[in-house]
């Protein structure tokens, strides 16, 4: 079976290896490399860099609805997607015999976008999961084919999702694919009363509010851990918040972001309808800390009463 694979980012990665380890992957399509950091360097894309290491052709166009002639031209059996980052044009939908399907990472119709993981934190789900699902000229709208469903837990933030999503997205597919050779698979249209968005994470939304409840926080905090980190301003400089913990104590006379203690654990904060501890932070122009450190540094008296704006 000819597959041409389609994806960019880490997540997309083990699940590239295991069709290489299974089938015949005869073409890799991934977004154009990207300039990163201060000095603007060229960066190949996760998935490009494992398809170079195993020989596979590498295929990146600006725009796949303009250029896709190069993938119709290996005669694919199937197209598989994973986190590639363009709509793909009705063109390379109708080629391949046995279809194009894609790994996304919720349980559709819920959380349909390209920030399923960051927004099932966020919005405090209790589960999430992987879809295995028919492509088709909507967003994450096809038919589904096969799910599997994991627990969200307190301790898990962005990073430990996306890893746990990315290793059952390689199995869950690896576990489908015979019966979409075999052609005995399921295919169920998805519900749309159910439907959810979850678009990419607009710049604004990076922002703390802690007029919110602790929980709330908490979950902003979670689900922008590691990348791109939640954000607030303490002394007119944006502060990074990687981790925090609720805690029960209320601080009745104390103004919505207000420090209203700082510890061991790190920085204590009024919110809404309680507190909550910033624990791993990044101060403008430092390096990632745990907060008793910086408190530490720069000393309790000149945190408490502060406001993150």
């Amino acid at each position: 079976m000819r597959v041409v694979f389609m994806g960019t980012p880490d997540f997309a990665v083990p699940v590239l290896k295991g069709l290489i380890d299974n089938y015949e992957v005869v073409l890799v399509v991934s977004q154009p490399d990207r300039l990163v950091g201060r000095h603007q360097e060229l960066v190949e894309t996760p998935i490009k860099k494992v398809a170079l290491e195993h020989n596979i052709p590498v295929f990146q166009p600006l725009k796949i609805r303009n250029e896709y002639e190069d993938i119709l031209a290996v005669k694919p059996d199937i197209i598989v997607t994973c986190a590639y980052g363009q709509i793909i044009p009705k063109a390379i939908l109708d080629y391949p015999r046995l279809g194009c399907i894609n790994v996304h990472a919720s349980l559709l119709p819920k959380l349909r976008g390209g920030a399923p993981i960051h927004k099932a934190l966020i919005d405090g789900y209790s589960k999430t999961g992987i879809t295995i699902m028919y492509m088709d000229e909507k967003m994450d709208n096809g038919d589904i084919i096969s799910q599997r469903e994991i627990e969200i837990l307190d301790t898990d933030n962005l990073e430990s999702l996306h890893d746990k999503l990315s290793v059952m997205g390689k199995e869950l597919l690896l576990d489908t694919l015979p019966s979409i050779i075999e052609g005995t698979n399921s295919r169920i249209k998805q519900d749309e009363s159910e439907v959810t968005f979850a678009y990419n994470i607009k710049r604004e939304e990076e922002k703390i509010d802690f007029s919110k409840s602790s929980l709330e926080v908490f979950n902003l905090i979670r689900g922008l851990s590691p990348v791109p980190g939640a954000c607030a301003l303490l002394f007119d400089q944006e502060m990074k918040i990687y981790d925090s913990k609720i805690l029960d104590k209320k601080y009745d006379k104390a103004t919505w972001g207000e420090i209203v203690d700082v510890n061991r654990e790190g920085i204590v904060v009024c919110t809404k309808d309680g507190s909550i501890v910033l624990t791993k932070i990044k101060p403008f122009g430092k390096k990632t800390m745990d907060a008793y450190s910086y408190v530490n540094g720069i000393g309790k008296d000149k945190l408490i009463g502060k406001v993150f704006l």
